[in-house]
């Protein structure tokens, strides 16, 4: 009776996700039914133009329906949909929403940065509050539009902690893999002025992370999203994407370095014939990285705890958790 199956949506500005689960509050558990990804980039041009495009939009949605249809067949007993980065920023937001109401029956739920890092932050630490150990965590999610960053202990049973015990600790910044990407990384590959301009503009939002969260009292640094999950199947040296050995794996900040000195030195057809590669990252993955390594460089971190659990994942809990009350 604890069981519950349920499905999450997650629309950032570069990909749209799903995950369909059973979650077992009374074991702690959650197990995948279905998880998908497609790179739909419905950031693009946000940035610069401050609207959802035509095109993207399109595409969005063209998944969406796929979406649809698998959670129709699997029977969950609660959806919910969240918007992020793009869709915040976005001055046609109400468009997209209507879009998909049309297609979901539900709107999406444009979150705020800092509901978007709880979230991002259940999903990432559930599983580790057995383990009693390696807290606090900070949670990093880089996103294509934003980066989240959360402070705390792991979450129990998918219930995070209260909001007065992470006051002052989450914070999201717009430092994402796209808008680094569409506002300095233009070159095949970028040039030395285009990188430390990217450099210059991350280090910037990182002041303010720095003045708004402790982080340097974390134990623990957790890295989410594909940027990051990317950069440890190439420190790796996977043949191809395995999120099984991904999940949970660290990879030391020279690691980090290396690779992402790398990335940014290769062109777009080398980065593309990378193993572990999506098609859909291979414009975006160099911002992605430089944000990850500039972000362990400020706070002295040695390693980052890589997790193919996030932002989904602390939807699913939500729901699970809301249809017990």
């Amino acid at each position: 009776m604890m069981t519950h199956r349920v499905a999450a949506v997650d629309c950032g500005t570069n990909s749209l996700r799903l995950l369909v689960a059973d979650v077992d509050l009374g074991r702690a558990r959650l197990t995948d039914v279905a998880r998908r990804m497609e790179i739909v980039r419905l950031g693009q041009g946000v940035d610069q133009n401050g609207r959802l495009a035509p095109d993207a939009l399109d595409r969005t949605i063209g998944v969406l329906c796929d979406y649809a249809d698998v959670i129709a067949s699997s029977a969950a007993r609660a959806v919910r949909m969240v918007a992020t980065s793009a869709t915040r920023d976005a001055s046609n937001s109400a468009e997209f929403t209507y879009r998909v109401k049309e297609v979901l029956g539900i709107a999406p739920e444009v979150l705020t940065g800092a509901e978007e890092a709880m979230l991002s932050f259940t999903g990432a630490t559930a599983e580790l509050a057995a383990r009693r150990d390696g807290g606090p965590f900070l949670v990093v999610d880089i996103g294509g539009g934003s980066t989240e960053f959360v402070l705390g202990a792991a979450a129990i049973a998918g219930v995070p902690a209260g909001p007065a015990d992470h006051a002052g600790r989450a914070i999201s910044v717009n430092i994402g893999c796209v808008r680094m990407t569409e506002r300095h990384l233009h070159g095949d590959p970028p040039d030395s002025r285009q990188v430390a301009d990217a450099i210059a503009d991350i280090d910037a939002a990182l002041g303010v992370v720095s003045d708004a969260v402790p982080v340097r009292q974390a134990r623990t640094l957790i890295g989410l999203a594909g940027s990051v999950t990317t950069v440890a199947g190439i420190a790796m040296g996977l043949p191809a994407y395995d999120p099984g050995r991904i999940h949970h794996a660290r990879v030391s900040a020279a690691d980090v370095h290396e690779v992402t000195q790398t990335l940014l030195a290769q062109t777009r057809v080398v980065r593309a014939a990378i193993g572990v590669m999506h098609p859909g990252r291979v414009d975006v993955i160099g911002g992605g990285a430089l944000v990850l390594d500039r972000i362990m460089k400020r706070f002295g971190f040695g390693e980052v705890l890589v997790s193919e659990h996030d932002i989904l994942d602390g939807i699913a809990w939500s729901l699970a958790r809301d249809g017990c009350e």
